[in-house]
């Protein structure tokens, strides 16, 4: 079977290669009537991929060890919703299951019916673009990064997931990042052969549901990636700044920048070019995301190790790069409005949009720093959680300052409801004194919450002023992104600089107490399988006298393992969360553990969910026809 999927994924390579240079014979010879050789060549290729991901998925659940990949990520133990997420574990599954999301999203995207309103001309640059990279990827899969290589002689076993892995995050997090990045594609390819053709007034409008779809895959998969890091010990709560963390949030940034931008364009005409490059730009930062995670170039707790892509990887950014330059500079212009000034939404949404650059720009040095300094220091240090917070907090704070009064400004100039400023004003100055009064005490964490709190009464006050917005659901669902985005700061403001720990040693029967809450060891529980041993230590939580509930962290060896590795129980709530970790156990019985006190910690998973929910809501019907 692995030369069966060896050979589909090259006759897919040939197909992208054979269809992107039979669309450059097109476009050279003015040929148009090759369109339907590109589609039904891209029907060929993700109908190839997908045979390719089956018989991965087939093996996985077979638990067939003549494949290298298979062993490597699963045994006879495991449990079948784990041995399916063994398909993304690995660095060359991940790359497969990419590169089959780029396929069937390229099917999907050619059927839309805007699409179909392009020229001839624009969907043939398109093509030639989409063919290259999936030809890209394609070729990574085929030569350095394959995962369907064959293991002579077959072991009766395998080595298992990775302990940290075996978690439900693992089900969710890794395929709603690569459905983000993928979904970047076709609009980046879209934007690029608009420019060229001169349709570049339509792209926007044609992608932007599909962006907006792209957009939700990527901020859920990042929203679960902090929840999945903040159950997990060791790594780093729920955000340590680590490189593979920084690798999914740099091109959030960068598509949370354009998001806005093409706001501006879409009701101004203005920064048409800047939304191309910002289009192509965020496409090429997924591909630097993979980058990171992938090339060696930088370690990380959870980087795959160097695989022989970084190479391939920098060149088809540098030249993606030099692509998008090459085609703004030498494109068809339109024309374009000039801007408004800052004291405008339209101000007021640029300065945002390069708050966002600027974050990316400073997360993206920050994570390379250790391959930056190399040029002059023979032993290169990392950069630690310090530094991003002392750059990038004030400047995610000035972005929720932003968002509370854009609203109220018109998009010409000047403010429009000078109503909507003075409640966001009174809130913001209300919620100063209510959150100092309540124990916040950082000035960046006051300031971010407080702003948050006005920002929901702004949108508040807004659907209350314009009673008519309430009506339109897209409209409903772009204010609930921002609400979802003010709960999630919120949730950051106070559960960073206020969170309260206690490590102790305790017998059975002994209590310690952290701020108002009472913790007595009661028992602890060992238990042993074939998979793994683990002990458990039972903690009884009451606050004034009065039960609040039950810590059962846990201890575990797995099979193949030495290293023990925690298991973290909460005791939830909107208010404080507690967080307790069992650190070590002795055969007398004595605990070592940490409990830590989390406020507000549970709005940022609320928070990012509705941004999710919200943003599947601000979907508009989009026509062309009109060609407006």
């Amino acid at each position: 079977m692995q030369l069966t999927a060896n050979l589909l994924l090259l006759a897919a390579l040939l197909f992208a290669l054979g269809a992107g240079g039979y669309g450059c014979l097109a476009l050279f010879t003015g040929r148009k009537n090759t369109l339907s050789f590109l589609e039904k060549a891209n029907l060929a290729i993700a109908g190839l991929i997908t045979a390719a991901s089956i018989i991965m998925t087939v093996a996985l659940v077979d638990r067939d060890y003549s494949f290298k990949y298979v062993y490597e990520h699963v045994d006879n133990l495991l449990p079948l919703f784990y041995t399916i997420t063994g398909f993304w574990a690995g660095a060359e599954g991940s790359l497969l299951f990419w590169i089959w999301s780029i396929a069937i999203m390229g099917v999907i995207f050619a059927r839309l019916p805007g699409f179909r309103q392009y020229s001839s001309e624009t969907r043939l640059y398109y093509w030639v673009f989409y063919m290259l990279i999936q030809g890209f990827f394609l070729l990574l899969i085929t030569n350095w990064s394959n995962p369907f290589l064959e293991l002579v002689p077959t072991p009766g076993d395998g080595r298992g997931l990775n302990p940290l892995l075996r978690n439900p995050g693992m089900i969710f997090h890794p395929p709603l990042l690569f459905l983000g990045y993928a979904g970047f594609t076709s609009p980046a390819a879209i934007a690029l052969a608009s420019y060229v053709s001169g349709e570049n007034k339509f792209w926007v409008k044609l992608c932007r549901n599909w962006n907006l779809t792209a957009w939700v895959f990527l901020t859920a998969g990042i929203i679960l990636g902090g929840w999945w890091s903040y159950m997990e010990l060791g790594w780093g709560g729920y955000w340590a700044w680590d490189p593979v963390e920084n690798a999914s949030l740099i091109p959030w940034l960068s598509a949370t920048a354009y998001m806005h931008t093409a706001v501006i364009e879409s009701k101004r005409n203005a920064l048409g070019k800047t939304n191309i490059f910002l289009m192509s730009l965020t496409f090429l930062l997924c591909i630097f995301a993979t980058y990171l995670v992938r090339s060696g170039v930088v370690q990380s707790l959870h980087a795959f190790g160097e695989g022989g892509i970084g190479l391939p990887l920098s060149m088809f950014m540098l030249g993606g790069l030099a692509v998008t330059a090459y085609v703004l500079a030498t494109g068809n212009r339109s024309g374009s409005k000039t801007l408004s000034g800052l004291g405008s939404r339209q101000g007021m949404l640029v300065v945002a949009a390069w708050a966002l650059l600027a974050l990316g720009l400073v997360v993206g040095l920050g994570t390379m720093w250790p391959v930056i300094s190399k040029m002059w220091n023979n032993n290169p240090v990392g950069l630690d959680a310090r530094f991003y917070n002392r750059v990038c907090l004030p400047l995610f704070s000035m972005l929720i300052l932003i968002f509370a009064v854009c609203p109220w400004f018109d998009w010409k100039e000047g403010i429009r409801d000078r109503r909507g400023l003075f409640v966001v004003g009174g809130v913001f100055l209300a919620a100063l004194g209510v959150n100092w009064a309540l124990g916040l005490h950082n000035i960046l964490a006051v300031v971010t919450a407080a702003a948050a709190i006005a920002s929901l009464a702004g949108i508040a006050a807004l659907f209350v002023f314009k009673p008519q917005m309430r009506k339109v659901t897209s409209t409903v669902g772009i204010y609930g992104i921002h609400v979802g985005l003010a709960l999630v700061f919120l949730g950051v403001a106070w559960s960073g600089p206020n969170q309260t720990a206690l490590e102790t040693v305790l017998k059975k029967g002994e209590s310690a107490q952290l701020g108002e809450y009472t913790l007595t060891y009661t028992r602890s529980d060992e238990s042993q399988s074939m998979a793994m041993a683990k002990v458990m230590a039972v903690l009884e939580v009451s606050k004034n006298g009065k039960k609040v509930g039950i810590l059962a962290p846990e201890r575990r060896i797995y099979r193949g393992y030495q290293q023990p590795f925690a298991e973290v129980s909460v005791i939830p709530g909107l208010v404080d969360e507690l967080y307790g970790v069992l650190l070590s156990f002795q055969p007398d019985g004595t605990a070592t553990i940490k409990v830590s006190i989390n406020p507000m910690i549970n709005w940022m998973w609320i928070g990012g969910t509705l941004m999710c929910v919200f943003g599947f809501m601000a979907f508009r019907r989009t026509s062309l026809s009109s060609r407006e």
